[in-house]
């Protein structure tokens, strides 16, 4: 039997658009001789659809474009995920589209209610196994997290009969190593059912979430068969051949290795995140502060592969305290990139402030206040040019410096995307290296790469004056932001008592800051955002 997994990039609500690509790559399948086409979890609605399913008449229209698909599909027995309603109960469903109707439905019946997933907010769990029959194969329909638990899998097919091949259709999201933990189950699931494994999984960027595609075959033996293209849309085809006691599969589109190398996916995850987030909000353009400091260059280079150098400007915004070679530097990356770029001096807007907060008791320009001033001002700036160029600002905090708060509300964090948003300091020198590495040439210059990290809002300003070095922060960080490991456990680890107890107050003291913050793609198993959901007004402090 031949069967295509159809990953492709829906968007969240666009019915119509999601529908006409799931069409398009069923003319594909069609001309290829495909027999079962299957598609991404909610492949209708996109993934995830949230608060939108609250909506009777979403739910409605996300049935009505299903039926239209059905009569459209008529000569392929096609899978696809959509939200159904039936009795006041919502699903997460698996529709099978046959002779131009819809033939049978499967509910997911494992609900994921931790990190980033709120499925037990909306959906109610099925409870029956579908088994298609067609081709003379037995085909057992599940939705994502019904494979994942390898034991209940198990059970919830033990009176099912002989099964040849496991359908499971996905929006499964990325963080930077996933792929090798999806192909351990993939693996695990066909050897326990004893089965071949067709595993679609959706692509694209979702808000802050990215879907990575990278689908797969797998034989009866455990054997990964061929994996889709990561990143992009990919209709990935093979024929599954029932034997004597197995299920082999032979490829009939090519396979794409996975790289062993993080950096790459990470690079590629970044990229697409910005782009789709930039064009799905009808954003053609970008800007951003360019200082000449490592992450404004780094988000530069996203940007500009994102969405082509002549998409993206590049603002500098110098005043007294910025160096020569920190500007000499902003516009090199700006050359090297091809993309515009702006000079915008905020120094005399700087002694305009300065001079009308004099009238103020207290004010001074020889404290932090001045300092977030000068952040403030360039972000007015940058806002500004974004009204007036309808242009999206992207921001280039990083993870590290998030989750202590050396970032200023209404300055630095002003904008609409955050691309690095959940990239470690120690990751953002790597991604630097990368980036040359890969253009063949020095797009980020070395000294940019080279200079001790300073945010030049003061005389020697530089970001060890407030923060450990990065080494060190980006230890500490992982292991309490990401692992949830506690000051006790960091210290007996060898990491230094005061300065694991000093990190840890810094990141609990600036939830408000980061509640503030624009989206960034997650790149990480815990990213701030619906990974991390600590209450700001928050007295309790480890007893450890």
């Amino acid at each position: 039997m031949r069967i295509g997994l159809g990953q492709f990039n829906a968007v969240v609500g666009d019915l119509r658009g999601n529908a006409a690509k799931i069409h398009k790559m069923y003319q594909q399948a069609l001309e290829r001789s495909v027999e079962l086409l299957v598609f991404p979890e909610l492949a209708v609605s996109g993934y995830p659809p949230e608060d939108l399913l609250h909506k009777k008449y979403f739910l409605e229209d996300c049935r009505r474009v299903l039926e239209k698909l059905a009569s459209d599909c008529k000569k392929i027995t096609t899978v696809v995920g959509c939200p159904l309603s039936d009795n006041g109960n919502i699903f997460n469903s698996a529709a099978v589209l046959q002779n131009g109707s819809i033939s049978s439905v499967y509910h997911k019946a494992q609900l994921p209610n931790y990190g980033v997933f709120d499925e037990q907010r909306y959906f109610q769990p099925g409870s029956c196994p579908l088994i298609l029959k067609t081709s003379g194969l037995n085909i057992a329909v599940t939705v994502c997290r019904d494979i994942w638990d390898i034991e209940w899998l198990s059970e919830f097919f033990a009176d099912s009969g002989k099964i040849d091949l496991l359908a499971n259709i996905s929006a499964s999201p990325f963080y930077a190593g996933k792929q090798g933990d999806r192909e351990q189950i993939v693996i695990a699931s066909a050897r326990k059912i004893g089965c071949a494994v067709g595993y679609c999984n959706l692509v694209g960027g979702q808000d802050e979430l990215i879907f990575d595609g990278r689908s797969m075959f797998a034989d009866s033996e455990g054997r990964i068969a061929g994996i889709a293209q990561g990143f992009v849309e990919d209709l990935f085809i093979a024929d599954v051949v029932p034997g004597d006691g197995s299920v082999k599969v032979r490829l009939l589109s090519p396979s794409v290795p996975i790289s062993d190398e993080p950096l790459e996916e990470i690079y590629q995850a970044l990229v697409l995140g910005t782009r789709d987030y930039a064009r799905k909000n009808g954003f053609q353009k970008v800007l951003l502060g360019l200082s000449g400091g490592i992450d404004s260059s780094l988000s530069a280079a996203i940007a500009a592969a994102a969405l082509g150098a002549e998409n993206v400007t590049g603002i500098t915004m110098p005043s007294r305290f910025n160096s020569p070679e920190t500007i000499n530097d902003a516009k090199k990356v700006a050359d090297n990139l091809g993309i515009k770029f702006l000079t915008v001096p905020i120094e005399p807007i700087l002694k305009e402030f300065d001079k009308e907060l004099r009238a103020v008791k207290g004010w001074d320009n020889q404290g932090i206040a001045y300092e977030n001033l000068q952040a403030r001002i360039r972000g007015t700036i940058l806002m500004s040019l974004s009204n007036q160029l309808g242009a999206l600002v992207l921001t280039s905090g990083n993870k590290s410096e998030t989750a202590v708060g050396y970032t200023t509300l209404y300055g630095d964090t002003a904008g609409g995307f955050a691309v690095i948003k959940d990239v470690m300091k120690t990751v953002v020198y790597s991604l630097a290296e990368y980036v040359n590495m890969t253009n063949g040439r020095q797009i980020i210059p070395e000294a940019v790469i080279n200079r001790a990290p300073t945010a030049e809002l003061r005389p020697g300003q530089k970001d060890t004056d407030t923060l450990p070095e990065y080494d060190l922060l980006d230890k500490i960080l992982s292991g309490y932001v990401e692992e949830d490991k506690s000051a006790q456990e960091l210290i007996e680890s060898g990491l230094p008592a005061d300065t694991v107890r000093r990190v840890i107050t810094m990141v609990d003291q600036n939830e408000y800051k980061r509640r503030q913050s624009p989206p960034g793609i997650k790149i990480t198993q815990r990213a701030f955002g619906k990974d991390w959901r600590l209450p700001i007004t928050n007295r309790y402090k480890d007893m450890s």
